[in-house]
């Protein structure tokens, strides 16, 4: 959801790890560690954490757990009545039951550097959103593309993907002015939210070691 990189420019004093496998919970419950953010998880190349393996530690009472973004945002919306903290817009989305499927935050990435390899669901919608405000694509065009990014296997969903099963009942035209505009405004509403918790454990950090 977010690099590495990014993530360290903003808190670099955080120990930034992989997308979450199972065991990886409770592996960390052996840890001291005073903030736990989570974001992303697998989804196809592992087992991802179960929601007892999150919520066991939960159990730590000097832990802060918070979750967005990916599979983060999915376990705090399970997971809030015992503790756990959901941030951002695809954590209340799921709240709210706007969203109600894992699929709309999976992607595939590579296990080399983790870059990668599909565009989420959420993200494509995101990006839609601006384009149709921006005046790029009109509401139509924004349903049919959405309708068809869906119906798209997730390991697979892509843009060029996306555009290659539209072509012939999307205008040609319109396509194009599109693949243009994505150039340089291609959005991600998970990036945008894995920011917000980096931000809200590297002030909740900052406070809490003011008092020690």
């Amino acid at each position: 959801s977010l690099s590495p990189e990014n993530a360290r420019n903003i808190f670099p004093l955080a120990d930034y790890r992989p997308p979450a496998r199972k065991g990886d919970f409770q592996k960390l419950a052996k840890e001291d560690v005073r903030f736990v953010g989570f974001i992303d998880g697998v989804f196809l190349q592992d087992y991802p954490p179960t929601p007892i393996e999150v919520y066991n530690l939960l159990q730590n009472k000097d832990l802060t757990l918070i979750g967005a973004a990916s599979l983060g945002a999915l376990r705090a919306v399970e997971l809030e009545k015992f503790g756990m903290i959901g941030i951002g817009k695809i954590f209340e989305l799921y709240k709210k039951g706007t969203l109600d499927s894992d699929d709309e935050v999976a992607v595939t990435f590579s296990e080399q550097d983790y870059r990668l390899q599909s565009e989420a669901l959420i993200d494509i919608r995101y990006t839609l959103y601006h384009a149709y405000r921006d005046g790029i694509i009109d509401r139509d065009t924004k349903r049919i593309l959405i309708k068809t990014s869906k119906e798209i296997y997730f390991p697979h969903r892509n843009y060029d993907e996306l555009f290659a099963r539209v072509d012939g009942v999307v205008d040609a035209k319109v396509l194009e002015r599109l693949r243009v505009y994505l150039q340089a405004n291609r959005r991600s509403l998970k990036e945008v939210d894995s920011i917000k918790l980096i931000n809200f454990i590297k002030e909740r950090y900052l406070k809490s070691s003011e008092n020690v």
